[in-house]
């Protein structure tokens, strides 16, 4: 199996960006214009003529090279329009360059690995097929998240598309239980816009009966799926539903459509999954490890 590394440099955007529109597999994240906006730099592992292909989000830091799961990208791995198992994958993970002293990958829902050198953990996404009608889809919603969207109607919130990108990022910024960093506003400023400027993405947000953005939500559609890539909501948007309203309002909206939702990385109560609370079925993920670190370097 010839597997060659690339840098930067050396990639074909064309190529790469052809093999991932035709992977079976293929995702949004791995894009070369999504990877040069989270991972600056990043380099790849091609198969043939890339019959293959899989990105290396590198990073250095102290003079070390590292491959890292950058912010904005859950899933990665192996792309490919042929079959794949996980001779394929392993064999993937074994070409990556000694060079890298430390590697942390999350593979794609598709990527099956069992490779000694690494430490193997699942991740979890939750994941729900929007083909059939709303009816059908609303009746399988949990009984509070329909007591929720109930609450959120009485409370008179208003769900609408096309949020300004200012107003979608401050709210992120002031309401996150995390800090919103630097780098990880810098990369929302880029990615929502080109999506949007080229129709893949879009903006919800929903207001209160004062008019005031209460939550908001990007959505990013590739391959037949859509991920909720950044959901944001206020406390008082939180006590009036605010956050289920506006995943009720794309599930509506996409209903009958030939696609899947993938509900990110949102919680609500007691570290409850959203994806949960509209029975979206689970769908997991192995998240790769291994260090070739010495203890000074550890230390450091």
């Amino acid at each position: 199996m010839n597997i060659k590394y690339l840098r930067h440099n050396e990639i074909s955007k064309s190529k790469w960006d052809r093999c991932i529109s035709l992977s079976f597999n293929g995702i949004v994240y791995a894009y070369s214009w999504y990877l040069d906006i989270v991972s600056y730099g990043w380099g790849a592992l091609v198969l043939d003529d890339y019959k293959a292909v899989m990105p290396l989000t590198t990073k250095s830091n102290y003079a070390l090279n590292k491959i890292v799961q950058p912010a904005y990208a859950p899933q990665l791995g192996v792309f490919t329009a042929n079959k794949l198992n996980v001779d394929t994958v392993n064999a993937f993970l074994s070409a990556i360059p000694a060079k890298f002293k430390s590697v942390q990958i999350n593979l794609n829902t598709f990527n099956k690995a069992s490779h000694k050198k690494f430490s193997i953990k699942q991740g979890i996404t939750y994941e729900l097929d929007l083909i059939v009608p709303y009816k059908t889809l609303y009746k399988k919603f949990t009984g509070d998240t329909r007591l929720h969207i109930n609450k959120s109607k009485k409370q008179k919130i208003n769900v609408v598309k096309h949020v300004n990108l200012k107003d979608l990022l401050l709210l992120k910024k002031n309401s996150s239980d995390e800090p919103l960093s630097f780098e990880h506003m810098n990369i929302l400023r880029r990615i929502i816009p080109f999506c949007n400027n080229h129709n893949i993405g879009e903006t919800f947000g929903a207001y209160n009966d004062k008019n005031e953005l209460v939550a908001g939500a990007f959505f990013i559609k590739s391959h037949h799926k859509s991920v909720c890539l950044l959901l944001a909501c206020t406390n008082d948007g939180k006590k009036a539903g605010a956050d289920y309203a506006l995943y009720n309002h794309y599930i509506n909206e996409y209903a009958e459509k030939n696609l899947t939702l993938d509900f990110g990385s949102y919680y609500v109560g007691d570290k409850q999954h959203i994806g949960t609370c509209f029975n979206s079925t689970p769908v997991n993920f192995n998240k790769l490890k291994k260090s070739r670190f010495l203890w000074f370097f550890n230390k450091i």
